[in-house]
């Protein structure tokens, strides 16, 4: 189908001909997009909206002129399916396609460059063809470490999607191993799932989700049910679990921009002892997401009176060493020192903002750093022990430290005289064998003018 003797032809025929050898692969079926398979994929799977799919392609007119091939630029085309990013002609082929798979697709204008086209290499209104493979496929990642892969089943609705403290109604399935452990509709508020039995990673993925969608979640056991595993659902401890979520309904709970400051101070109580509740059960994720709708909530707030002004700060301040705790246990030590920088920025002269502070260097390796803060706590408060033992721990660990220094550059340097002691004996072997040959090619030198001489 892609030969240029087959392509030159006008657009109606070309219509007619992929029509009668393809599929229509439009919802209303207007022939806008037709696919003719050249080589079937390796299986039955096929992509789903959202994932980040990789093709090469071949475009050409219908003349047979190519304006466009990933070959030829040795390099394959990633993309998000079926959310905008391409040509639609493209998102609508290529979630019909299976990996390995390799089609020739004909697309009217409407669903390809339109009446515009593309100056210089497509001509407006143009019936164009595109030869593509799909070389592979794999779902969005919602988090940095992949521990949240979503793959859109069934796309939703609008552009809202649930925010943190939203009302959600849902239906779940979720499963382990290809065993059904969980189906039921439920609703939850959005940063309390924990609440429900439902694990973080269906909680963190309501904020992508729109109303009417039905997406899979393969969570790892950090977003999942972690090393405790769910006895009750019969899932041990550390094991990958896959949720399928429908997303029935929800109403989003009000941004900071449309609440007024009392309303705000209202929520802070019950959202503060709600992350209390969560970090001391040890659930510190669902903790810090309390903990920081408090920071958004006031952070920008400056109030009226000096009494309010010190009941925000305190409220800001209170997060922020909260949220430097919680980060201490989930062991993200970057994150626990700039909560206690922005604490400390508040109150320069806070103990605990100090200690934990402290706290975070030193499993940091920074001893110096961290033995810095922790005599700043003393300066503060001469009687915390915490910080005295701490200090002994610093100067201990900078003893190490100097020690290892020692025995690493001692090493080194021994590398170094042995290098150059075994250099140099070979420097001498060169250079005696150098004399040597010299000396013996003066001797023949001379013999030989001895001989030339007359006698």
């Amino acid at each position: 189908m892609t030969t240029d003797q087959d392509l030159p032809m006008d657009g109606q025929t070309a219509i007619a001909v992929f029509a009668a050898k393809g599929i229509d692969l439009t919802p209303n079926k207007d022939q806008g997009v037709i696919k003719v398979i050249m080589r079937q994929g390796v299986d039955g799977d096929c992509p789903m909206i959202g994932d980040k799919v990789t093709v090469h392609y071949t475009g050409k007119l219908l003349t047979g002129k190519k304006f466009d091939c990933s070959r030829d630029r040795k390099e394959a085309f990633c993309f998000n399916v079926g959310k905008g990013q391409v040509l639609k002609a493209w998102d609508i082929g290529v979630l019909s396609m299976q990996r390995g798979e390799v089609c020739t697709i004909l697309c009217k204008p409407e669903y390809a460059y339109g009446s515009a086209g593309n100056p210089d290499k497509i001509p407006p209104n143009s019936v164009v063809v595109f030869e593509m493979e799909l070389v592979r496929f794999e779902g969005e990642i919602l988090t940095e470490d992949g521990g949240i892969i979503r793959r859109i089943k069934v796309k939703g609705d609008g552009y809202n999607n649930p925010n943190d403290g939203a009302a959600v109604d849902v239906h779940l399935e979720g499963s382990c191993g290809g065993r059904l452990f969980d189906c039921r509709d439920i609703s939850f508020i959005v940063g309390q799932a924990e609440d429900k039995g439902i694990p973080l990673g269906v909680d963190r993925a309501m904020d992508k989700m729109q109303r009417g969608e039905c997406c899979v979640l393969y969570l790892k056991p950090k977003y999942g049910f972690g090393s405790e595993g769910k006895p009750e659902f019969n899932v041990g401890p550390d094991k990958d679990i896959v949720y399928e979520v429908t997303l029935k309904d929800f109403h989003r709970a009000k941004e900071s921009w449309e609440m007024d400051l009392k309303e705000k101070l209202e929520l802070v109580v019950e959202v503060k002892n709600k992350g209390n509740q969560y970090f001391k059960a040890g659930r510190y994720y669902q903790a810090v997401i309390q903990y920081q709708r408090i920071i958004s909530w006031l952070e920008m707030e400056c109030g009226t009176g000096l009494d309010q002004q010190k009941r925000i700060q305190n409220y800001v301040l209170t997060a922020h060493l909260n949220l430097a705790l919680c980060f201490l246990r989930l062991k993200d030590f970057s994150q626990a020192v700039d909560n206690c920088n922005k604490a400390i920025e508040l109150d320069g002269s806070n103990e605990k903002a100090l200690y934990r502070r402290g706290e975070a260097r030193l499993l940091r390796n920074e001893f110096s750093l961290a033995m810095a803060d922790f005599q700043q706590v003393l300066r503060v408060n001469s009687a915390n022990r915490a910080a005295r033992a701490q200090i002994s721990i610093c100067k201990s660990k900078i003893k190490e430290h100097h020690e290892q220094d020692k025995k690493t550059y001692a090493n080194m340097f021994q590398k170094f005289a042995d290098r150059d002691t075994k250099t140099g004996k070979t420097r001498k072997r060169r250079d005696d064998s150098l004399r040597s040959s010299i000396n013996g090619e003066v001797g023949i030198k001379r013999r030989r003018r001895s001989q030339d001489c007359p006698s």
